[in-house]
């Protein structure tokens, strides 16, 4: 890894030649909550102006640029007796995702162990992750984030650049070959001792800001002794099986296929839309057997396969503590309480 520093002003400059030839994507204001408080979600960006660097969680991830909620793996044409198949990968040309955070980028990688370096990878995750550009951006922590507990605060991979600010300018770490001939066109420097200084005690104090904590010690086989338990009912009297939590997840990767035929027997198409396992119709099979028809048993499955199942095949949680599905549940469950009173050590046991 190499590492360098430059000027505020010259993001702007490395921005513009990003976007000279390619689609950047990165965390804009899109609202204001109703205590006045700004909403940031990933979007379109063309102006420099409109990025904001000190963004917060965003309600929604990246992920939908590479897993979107909807999207045709084929369509089918007949034209006298002769039938064509269409594949497309939707994505047109390499974009830029410009400010991710740690968690973010972790989530990515997450998703590449099960869509891109599996058994069976999925050719249309692979297409757009293979075609991004990730510029990783330092997170200012929230109330409600434990990535720190999960071990997402920082990312070592899955970016190209990763930029800390440091006050006055940008410490920047260098990870491809793009990155680095990018950064060739702006005036960057040699990090001195008083960077690295600099660079450790901002790293320091934001480590400070993190407030939400999980305990995962040996959680994998605390979760096999209790999976009878009491606490699964009480969190899943309180869950709404709406499948809010899964939409904001950035790791989340549940999904469904439907195929339809155009009524003139012309035309159909094959449709892959992301789910969730807590909608009630999740696990109901042809016939319409129904496998989980109680809301805390698929929301005990969802813990299972975030930390226990995915700590199994990969030996780490598929979750990165981002605290999204804390904030959107409309029933106010959270990761770290439901942790909590199956530890034991909270008050809903």
């Amino acid at each position: 890894m190499i590492f360098r520093v430059f000027e505020k002003e010259e993001l702007r400059q490395l921005f513009d030649i990003l976007s000279d030839h390619n689609r950047v994507v990165g965390p804009v204001e899109a609202g204001r909550d109703r205590n006045g408080r700004p909403v940031y979600a990933f979007s379109d960006v063309r102006e420099f102006n409109d990025i904001r660097l000190n963004h917060t969680v965003t309600k929604l991830p990246a992920k939908r640029y590479f897993l979107p909620f909807k999207e045709d793996l084929a369509t089918f044409t007949i034209e006298k007796d002769n039938w064509h198949k269409s594949i497309a990968y939707n994505i047109e040309r390499p974009f830029v995702l410009f400010g991710l955070h740690p968690c973010d980028i972790n989530a990515l990688n997450k998703l590449d162990k099960v869509l891109l370096h599996s058994v069976y990878p999925m050719p249309y995750y692979a297409a757009k992750r293979k075609n991004m550009f990730i510029i990783g951006l330092d997170c200012v922590p929230q109330p409600y984030c434990f990535c720190r507990s999960m071990g997402a605060d920082t990312a070592l991979h899955g970016f190209d650049m990763f930029i800390t600010d440091l006050g006055s300018r940008y410490f920047v770490e260098i990870l491809t070959d793009t990155a680095y001939n990018f950064l060739r066109h702006i005036r960057t420097e040699e990090p001195g001792e008083e960077d690295h200084i600099l660079y450790m005690k901002v790293v320091a104090e934001r480590n400070e800001k993190f407030t939400a904590h999980v305990d995962t010690t040996d959680l994998a086989k605390i979760l096999d002794m209790e999976f009878q338990s009491d606490v699964w009912k009480y969190w899943g009297d309180r869950c709404l099986a709406c499948g809010t939590c899964a939409n904001v997840c950035p790791t989340c990767y549940c999904y469904g296929v439907e195929e339809t035929v155009e009524i003139n027997l012309k035309g159909a198409r094959k449709t892959k839309m992301l789910y969730s396992c807590n909608v009630i119709d999740f696990a109901e099979v042809a016939g319409g057997h129904n496998f989980r028809p109680e809301r805390h048993t698929r929301l005990k499955y969802r813990y299972y396969h975030k930390h226990r199942g995915f700590v199994e095949a990969f030996e780490e949680s598929l979750c990165v503590g981002c605290g999204r599905c804390g904030e959107s549940c409309l029933a106010d469950i959270t990761v770290p309480e439901v942790i909590a009173s199956v530890r034991g050590s909270g008050g809903n046991e």
